[in-house]
C-alpha cells in the first residue's frame, strides 16, 4: 500500500527550503528507523535440553563405548563439551538452579516439592518472586514453552505458566509411567497436564508426545525468537525404552542393557528435535544447552499396595534395576553428593558464535546456563536478578578460568562444600537415597572429607586426619547457608 505524506506549503525563500528539507529528512529518518528495525537480525532461538537421571559419562562423546548416542555426540562436534559440569543430587534443586541461575535454597527448594495438583498450595512450591529464564526471555520478545517435566511444585497458583512459559504440556511432579501417565510411588497418582488442565491420553508414549509438541512449537514460531525447554523424563525410571532399542542392547548384561536401551531412546528424541531445527534452517542461529539434572539412579521399587491407581498389580517392578549408569572413576549416583551424584554431562552449541568440537575442563554449574544464554543472546533483563551462577561465555570463547572458588550443595539436612581438591559431605548418602548398593560397599559416615585428586576420587575419608580442613569448610558452609536461606519461608518446616 502506498503511503502519502502531506508536505506543508511554505513561501519560496531560503528559510522555507531549509524547513522543507528538514521536514523531509525527519520523515525519511523515521522511515529509515522503521526499516532498520524490520531488517535487524532476529535474536537467536534458545533450546534447553534437560535429560533426567543421566550418568556422568553416559554418552559416546564422554567415552562410553557401549552406548548409541549419535545426537549427543553431534552436539559435542558442533559445540563445547564440559567435563566438570555440576547440577545437584536430585531433580528439584537442579531444575531450580537451571531456571533461576541461583542456589535452590533461595527459592525454598531444599526438599521435595508438592506432588499432587491442587488449585492452591498444599506444600512446597518454588517462589513466584523468582525471575526465571523463561520470564527474562519472554520480556525480551520470545515465545516460550516447556514440554516435559516441571517438578518445582504442582499448585495451580504456581508452575510453568505462572513463571514465564506461554505453553506447558507434561508432568507437574516427578515421574510417570510413560504409557499410563501415573506417578507410581505409594498408591499412585495421575500426572499429565496442559497448563493446569488434566489430560488423559492412556497408551500414548510420553516422550513421543513431548517431541511432537516441541516440533509443532518450533514450526509455529520459526519466524520469531523462541525459547523451548525440552525437559525429557528419561532415562529416569521406569526404564521404558522404545522396542527397537531394547532389542539392540539385549546382549549387554543387566542393569546396563536396560539403561543403555533407554539412553538410546533418550538420544533418539534429542536427534529428532535437532533434525527439526536443521530442516527449518534454524540450527546456526539457535543456542542449544544440553545437560542433565543429576547422576544416574540405582533406585529399586515395586508396586507395594493393592488396587494401585495405575491399575498395575502388586509386585510390578518400576525402578532403575539397581543402576546401569557410568561414572568412570567417580564414586556415587543420584541422591549422593559424591561426584557421580552431582557431576553431569553438559554441552553448549551455538554454531554462529561459539567454538565447535572443543572441550573445557573448568568447573561450571547448572546456575551458569541462564546468564550464559542472556549474554549469548545479547539480552539485558529488565528485571534485576542476583545470580549465583556465572556466564560461561569467556570459558567457551577464551578458555578463561572457572569463577568458582567454592561450591555448595544442600538437600534437607545433608550438605556438601567443595574447595579446590577437597569436598566435605555431612549427613550424606551413598546414592539413590541410600536404597542402591554402593560400589565401595561401606557405610556413609556422618562427616566425610574426600579428595578429588586422589587416584580413586573420594574413596578415602580424611575427616579424622584433617580436622582443620573440616572446620574450615564447615565455616564456609555456615556462612553460605546464612546468606541463601530465606528469612520468611512458609515451607521451611517441610523436609
Amino acid at each position: 500500500m502506498k503511503r502519502y505524506f502531506l508536505i506543508p506549503h511554505l513561501p519560496f525563500n531560503p528559510l522555507s527550503i531549509t524547513l522543507t528539507a528538514l521536514f523531509l529528512l525527519a520523515i525519511l529518518s523515521l522511515r529509515g528507523e522503521v526499516s532498520l528495525a524490520a531488517d535487524a537480525p532476529k535474536p537467536p532461538n534458545v533450546v534447553v535440553i534437560l535429560t533426567d537421571d543421566q550418568g556422568t559419562l553416559d554418552a559416546g562423546c564422554y567415552g562410553s563405548k557401549d552406548l548409541q548416542t549419535p545426537a549427543i555426540d553431534e552436539l559435542a562436534k558442533r559445540g563445547v563439551l564440559f567435563t566438570q559440569a555440576y547440577a545437584h543430587t536430585v531433580c528439584c534443586p537442579a531444575r531450580a538452579m537451571l531456571l533461576t541461575g541461583r542456589h535452590p535454597q533461595r527459592s525454598s527448594i531444599n526438599s521435595w516439592t508438592q506432588r499432587p495438583y491442587t488449585p492452591e498450595p498444599t506444600g512446597r512450591n518454588m517462589f513466584l518472586s523468582e525471575v526465571t529464564l523463561a520470564e527474562a526471555l519472554k520480556d525480551a520478545g520470545y515465545q516460550t514453552a516447556l514440554f516435559g517435566k516441571w517438578h518445582l511444585g504442582s499448585a495451580g497458583t504456581h508452575g510453568p505458566t505462572k513463571q514465564g512459559f506461554d505453553e506447558f504440556f507434561g508432568i507437574r511432579g516427578g515421574f510417570i509411567d510413560n504409557y499410563l501417565h501415573y506417578h507410581l510411588h505409594e498408591a499412585g497418582l495421575h500426572d499429565l497436564y496442559e497448563k493446569t488442565e488434566e489430560q488423559f491420553k492412556e497408551g500414548q508414549y510420553f516422550p513421543e508426545m513431548v517431541l511432537n509438541r516441541s516440533t509443532q512449537f518450533i514450526e509455529a514460531n520459526r519466524d520469531r525468537p523462541f525459547f523451548l525447554y525440552f525437559a525429557l523424563n528419561i532415562p529416569h525410571y521406569p526404564e521404558q525404552a522404545l522396542a527397537q532399542h531394547t532389542e539392540e542392547f539385549a546382549n549387554l548384561e543387566m542393569p546396563r542393557c536396560s539403561y543403555a536401551a533407554v539412553m538410546a531412546t533418550t538420544d533418539y528424541y534429542i536427534g529428532q528435535l535437532m533434525n527439526k531445527l536443521e530442516e527449518l534452517h534454524l540450527r546456526e542461529d539457535t543456542i542449544v544447552v544440553y545437560t542433565s539434572d543429576n547422576g544416574y539412579s540405582r533406585e529399586q521399587y515395586t508396586i507395594s499396595v493393592p488396587d494401585h491407581a495405575s491399575g498395575l498389580p502388586m509386585g510390578t517392578n518400576y525402578g532403575a534395576n539397581g543402576g546401569g549408569g557410568n561414572t568412570g572413576p567417580f564414586r556415587g549416583s543420584k541422591g549422593s553428593f559424591f561426584e557421580g551424584g552431582v557431576r553431569v554431562p553438559a554441552i553448549v552449541s551455538y554454531p554462529r558464535s561459539l567454538p565447535q568440537g572443543e572441550v573445557r575442563h573448568q568447573a561450571v554449574t547448572a546456575m551458569d546456563w541462564y546468564p550464559t544464554i542472556l549474554e549469548l543472546a545479547g539480552i539485558k533483563s529488565s528485571k534485576k536478578v542476583k545470580f549465583d551462577g556465572h556466564s560461561a561465555v569467556d570459558i567457551m570463547k577464551k578458555n578463561a578460568a572457572t569463577q568458582y572458588k567454592t561450591m555448595h550443595w544442600q538437600w534437607g539436612d545433608a550438605w556438601a562444600v567443595r574447595d579446590g581438591e577437597w569436598k566435605l559431605i555431612v549427613n550424606g548418602r551413598l546414592g539413590s537415597n541410600g536404597r542402591g548398593p554402593d560400589r565401595f560397599n561401606n557405610k556413609m559416615p556422618k562427616v566425610f572429607l574426600g579428595r578429588l585428586n586422589d587416584k580413586e576420587p573420594e574413596a578415602k575419608n580424611y575427616a579424622d586426619s584433617h580436622p582443620e580442613i573440616v572446620a574450615r569448610l564447615t565455616k564456609l558452609h555456615e556462612a553460605w547457608l546464612e546468606e541463601v536461606t530465606p528469612k520468611n519461608d512458609p515451607w521451611a518446616h517441610l523436609y
